[in-house]
């Protein structure tokens, strides 16, 4: 299935959005018209699917990396594991 504009939104503003000013929640909010809990919840679902990767290869590697890391680290805090 392809991206929607949506997912097209939200990759474009997930690339771009430190150079909005302000905080990102607020940015969210103003150019997506989404909270920010809903925008996280896309997010983490599109950088699992084919399309994000042919849309922006680089973008959603680097998101997909990042998450992962942070699930390491909750991970090995759970764990008890020195980080």
């Amino acid at each position: 299935m392809p991206l929607s504009d949506r997912d097209r939104a939200i990759l474009g503003f997930e690339a771009e959005w430190r150079r909005h000013a302000g905080a990102k929640e607020q940015a969210i909010r103003a150019d997506l018209g989404m909270s920010p809990a809903r925008y996280y919840q896309l997010l983490g679902r599109l950088i699992d699917t084919t399309d994000a990767q042919a849309h922006d290869p680089m973008l959603v590697k680097r998101l997909r990396r990042i998450r992962d890391a942070r699930q390491q680290a909750r991970l090995a805090r759970a764990s008890g594991a020195p980080r």
